[in-house]
């Protein structure tokens, strides 16, 4: 009883709080997926190419992305870009989360792209399309659609990725928890609360991810004709 009191009382006391860190934390999740989305086609790319030099760069990247911790790639660029260039946290840790989620990002459409089978990309060739035109016009809309269902679940760990932020001092979700449970000294409830906040995001997000999924049918990817 006296735990369901706390609650209620954080609630009402912080829930303002609470909601406008939520447009911070949604925000930042968004921009940064936006730039791994970005990042991720162009290191795609790079590795499906024929150019091996394009591929060791790709390779050394995504390498490097996914054998260090998320936390040490934000301190390493917010504090290593402040000798350099003046970045606010929000600008520092949308651009770290980014780069990181990217990497996965990347994998995810190099996937999806070599799952295509490859008599498509040569009946393309055949009727006179050159290879990038085929690309865009055969194996990209198809990989896209079958990527949706990863990518979902991708963006959603970069939404909760995004919380690590607060220890560069941007005022998203779990930052505003952290200041609230040392005013009030309640940390389980506290963070309960917004756990909670995190929850309801998720599963908006999830549920628009589905929607989009059944609109695009990608459960029975079709194969799109040449002709």
């Amino acid at each position: 009883m006296v735990f369901l009191e706390n609650i209620a009382g954080i609630f009402s006391e912080h829930g303002m709080a609470f909601l406008k860190a939520s447009w911070t934390t949604i925000a930042i999740t968004a921009i940064s997926l936006l730039i791994a989305v970005i990042i991720g086609l162009i290191f795609a790319s790079f590795k499906i190419s024929s150019k091996k030099f394009l591929n060791w760069i790709a390779d050394i990247y995504i390498g490097i992305i996914r054998g260090t911790p998320l936390i040490v790639q934000i301190m390493f660029l917010y504090y290593g870009l402040a000798n350099i260039i003046n970045l606010n946290s929000f600008t520092a840790g949308a651009l770290a989360l980014g780069i990181h989620t990217g990497a996965y990002i990347a994998e995810i459409f190099r996937g999806s792209v070599q799952s295509i089978d490859r008599g498509q990309m040569e009946a393309a060739r055949s009727l006179g399309m050159s290879q990038s035109l085929a690309m865009r016009r055969i194996i990209f809309p198809q990989a896209f659609k079958r990527s949706i269902p990863p990518l979902a679940n991708q963006f959603i760990i970069g939404l909760k990725d995004s919380s690590l932020v607060a220890y560069i001092a941007v005022t998203d979700l779990y930052n505003t928890a952290l200041g609230v449970q040392g005013e009030n000294y309640m940390p389980f409830e506290t963070y309960f609360v917004v756990g909670i906040y995190y929850l309801i995001i998720v599963l908006i997000f999830t549920w628009v991810a589905k929607r989009i999924e059944q609109k695009m049918d990608v459960s029975k990817p079709k194969e799109v004709s040449i002709a």
